[in-house]
């Protein structure tokens, strides 16, 4: 087990350093001056503009730029914001607490609640509860991450008011400690659910997919057969043979909730790094950017890294393959 880690690590490792450099070449080359921005409406003159410039490094050619952004990750810099004028890595930093609970949450949803729909429609196979499950996975998947957190806003805080639609608590709180983390939760509950939603749908049908193929299964006619219970059955045997593609979904889209949170922090006003994102895209914030994505490439290497594992953990032939 620990020479196949020790070789996915190898592997992840040439991955993330090639992930950095596309990202940090691909936004430099995007059209645009992040120097006009900085400078705004003021007439300034030339002089000043190529004092900007320079005092940005954006004067000095592209693999120059390069060059010395990996040196100074290197060293654990991660540059300094054009638009905020701090350090890169202590805005993220702020930001990246409030994005960790609401990915974390939407997560939990839908595992919650997908799995146990995919089981559902499983053990209904044909009838009505299945028909049912599969139509709402299907409209769930389709359906814009942005368009359903704008018909929350409008069903439970506009026409109902019964949650908050916008930011992380209220702006007149003084409450500190476990009370302040308890005034977020009602905050959180319509972004959570509104970036979790198609991932409730995907897992839905993953589930119900793993399930149906584990239930054909041999050893499950056997279990029957010896006249173990159907809920024994289904956890013991079936559940457990159809974890494979159900982590498998998990673990590859755990990365892709940061950069889905994007939108929806945008719509809901949440101060994490997704609408961070959006507002350095919108000011041409180059390192800032360069940053974020960097660090969703790296989620996403990491997750699949850890999906690969417990896969080896699950299945031991994995660990074995050449």
């Amino acid at each position: 087990m620990w020479r196949y880690i020790l070789k996915r690590l190898a592997q992840a490792l040439p991955v993330v350093l090639g992930v950095i450099v596309f990202n940090f070449t691909l936004i430099q080359l995007a059209p645009g001056d992040p120097v006009t921005l900085l400078v705004g409406d003021y007439p300034a003159t030339e002089e000043y503009t190529r004092q900007v410039r320079a005092d940005f490094g954006l004067d000095q050619p592209v693999p120059v730029r390069l060059a010395r952004y990996l040196e100074q990750l290197a060293r654990g810099n991660l540059g300094f914001s054009f638009a905020n004028r701090m350090p890169v890595g202590e805005l993220i930093a702020q930001r990246f607490g409030p994005t960790l609970m609401l990915m974390l949450t939407a997560l939990g949803l839908a595992i919650l609640i997908g799995i146990p729909l995919g089981v559902i429609a499983a053990r209904n196979r044909g009838r009505l509860s299945d028909w049912v499950a599969q139509v709402g996975a299907l409209a769930g998947y389709s359906t814009p991450d942005f368009w359903m957190g704008q018909l929350l806003i409008l069903i439970f805080a506009v026409a109902l008011g019964w949650l908050p639609s916008q930011g992380m608590r209220s702006a007149r709180s003084v409450a500190t400690g476990m009370q302040a983390t308890l005034e977020v939760f009602p905050y959180l509950i319509l972004p959570a659910f509104a970036l979790g939603f198609r991932y409730i749908a995907l897992l839905s049908r993953i589930t119900r997919s793993a399930m149906l193929d584990a239930l054909s299964a041999d050893s499950v006619m056997g279990a029957r057969a010896k006249g173990l219970s159907e809920r024994r059955v289904l956890i013991a045997h079936v559940l457990r043979n159809a974890a494979l593609p159900i982590v498998t979904v998990i673990g590859y889209n755990l990365g892709l909730l940061i950069a889905g949170s994007a939108l929806i922090e945008t719509v809901f006003s949440w101060p994490g790094v997704g609408r961070l994102l959006f507002d350095s895209i919108s000011k041409r914030d180059y390192p800032v950017m360069t940053a974020i994505l960097m660090m969703v490439s790296i989620t996403v290497v990491i997750a699949n890294l850890i999906t690969d594992l417990v896969y080896a953990a699950l299945d031991p032939r994995v660990r074995y393959a050449r």
